[in-house]
């Protein structure tokens, strides 16, 4: 019996109650069936860089196709940048109560007292693998390895051969081709486009837990779009051809190489008969990062509290378990991931791990499910060192279903004026201040957990240390000794 019909047998009186049952059945009934887990989440992709979208340019025929397989999330928030963003999904929590206030200067680092998605998985049985961009510590005590990855394979800081002052740094002279990737504490030299080598590794460690037979949750994070822009040549040209300029060009042309490598994995899924038993996820960590590009319609990019800076796409495939081609209309947000994995998963979330998140479960089942209203916040960090307390209405915002305030100054409503073109703050006074008191407790329960703030990192970053420890080369000994006396070998 269909939803419909069951709400149909019941007669109008009492339907209600018994709609909610039924879904709650449903959900019950998933809880605990432990689907393989798959979740994909690019660099700098906005919502605006797929066709089905509206992209008048960009070719994204397989991310086409699991957005006509899965259920998808049309208002889905993370937040403006990268490691903030990794860190709520990784905790089910606002970044900012992990530490996490920047994406460099030692303010990347997720805090040691937070529990990951990736430990709870583990926990519950499952083999956990990272495939790509960490990016919430490149210190040993922060890396994926000590914070419930089983298989890691990545590059350090926000992005392949980027380095900046302190713990913030990859392997030197690293490039988008043949890069230097640390697998298990080894760095590895690998052949390819870096995107290409992720996804390579990531099947193959696919297929080896297909062969054991137990779950897996495979965290598929490549550095792509992220600039520097560069990309094989075949995917370039397309673009080049249709008038972009290089930048661009390269840009669409590191999504259309996303692209492939998604369809290579569904292929694959579908080839070891496991996408009937592994849930798919696809999302991307902020706005896009090309202003003058195509952008749905939406204000602003990466960086900023506007919806393009904030609004991802979300796609969820599940063969036989969720809907095809379903969208659901509801705010969601990645820090509801943590809660929505934990259910599916069966797996016990510590009592003193408190999430700011909660499980779409029910709306992954029903879109219209009973989704109470709530506060989502939203703030870009990124202040000088120790002006944390006086930023706090510097890019900011708080969203629910219907508004979004933002700067404490702004205030949009999304439903009607989802281009944020028009302040309507003067003609909802009693909205904005509910939303002002919102964000002032939550600015208040944040404050204090940002343990990063006055954080000093080492002399030399971790991964280039690494790096010349196993290849030779850079400073000797002595001189690293003279940087930093405490060091050990």
């Amino acid at each position: 019996m269909t939803r419909r019909d069951f709400v149909k047998a019941a007669g109008l009186a009492g339907a209600t109650a018994l709609t909610s049952r039924f879904a709650c059945a449903r959900t019950a009934g998933l809880a605990a069936s432990r689907p393989n887990i798959v979740l994909i989440m690019t660099d700098d992709q906005g919502y605006g860089e797929l066709a089905y979208h509206g992209n008048p340019i960009i070719r994204t025929p397989n991310l086409d196709r699991l957005h006509a397989q899965s259920v998808r999330f049309t208002d889905f928030q993370v937040s403006p940048t990268c490691a903030p963003t990794r860190a709520s999904l990784m905790t089910g929590r606002h970044e900012f109560r992990s530490g996490v206030t920047h994406t460099i200067y030692e303010r990347e680092r997720l805090s040691l007292d937070a529990t990951t998605i990736a430990q709870v998985l583990k926990d519950a049985g499952y083999a956990t693998g990272i495939f790509g961009k960490w990016h919430l510590g490149d210190e040993e005590a922060y890396q994926p390895n000590r914070r419930g990855f089983d298989e890691v394979f990545i590059h350090g800081a926000g992005g392949i051969g980027q380095t900046y002052p302190g713990s913030c740094g990859d392997a030197p002279g690293n490039t988008y081709f043949d890069p230097a990737i640390l697998h298990n504490g080894t760095f590895v030299k690998t052949r390819g486009f870096c995107t290409d080598v992720f996804f390579e590794r990531a099947l193959g460690w696919i297929h080896h837990q297909w062969q054991k037979g137990g779950p897996f949750f495979a965290y598929i994070v490549p550095n792509a779009p992220h600039s520097p822009y560069v990309c094989p040549e075949s995917y370039r040209k397309p673009y080049l051809d249709a008038g972009l300029g290089e930048a661009d060009a390269a840009y669409y042309g590191m999504i259309t190489n996303i692209d492939d490598n998604v369809g290579r994995l569904v292929a694959r899924l579908d080839e070891w008969q496991l996408s009937e038993r592994t849930l798919l996820i696809f999302m991307t960590d902020n706005g896009h990062s090309r202003g003058r590009l195509y952008n749905a319609g939406m204000r602003s990019m990466k960086g900023s509290p506007y919806q393009g800076g904030t609004r991802v796409p979300a796609f969820f495939r599940w063969p036989g378990t969720l809907g095809r081609g379903v969208d659901v209309n509801r705010l969601a947000a990645h820090i509801d991931l943590f809660a929505t994995l934990a259910e599916l998963a069966g797996a016990g979330v510590p009592p003193s791990v408190e999430l700011d998140g909660r499980s779409l479960v029910p709306l992954l089942l029903d879109p219209e499910a009973d989704w109470p209203d709530r506060y989502v916040f939203v703030h870009k960090g990124r202040w000088t060192r120790g002006k944390a307390a006086e930023s706090k209405q510097a890019d900011c915002a708080v969203r629910n279903e219907r508004f979004r305030l933002v700067n404490n100054t702004e205030l949009y409503d999304i439903v009607n004026d989802p281009g944020e073109t028009k302040n309507v703050i003067d003609q909802h006074p009693d909205v904005v201040a509910k939303m002002r008191a919102a964000y002032d407790r939550w600015w208040s329960e944040v404050l204090p957990c940002m343990v990063n703030e006055d954080a000093v990192g080492p002399k030399i970053n971790p991964f280039k240390e690494r790096y010349w420890r196993q290849f030779g080369g850079g400073p000797d000994e002595t001189l690293l000794r003279q940087m930093d006396p405490m060091r050990t070998i």
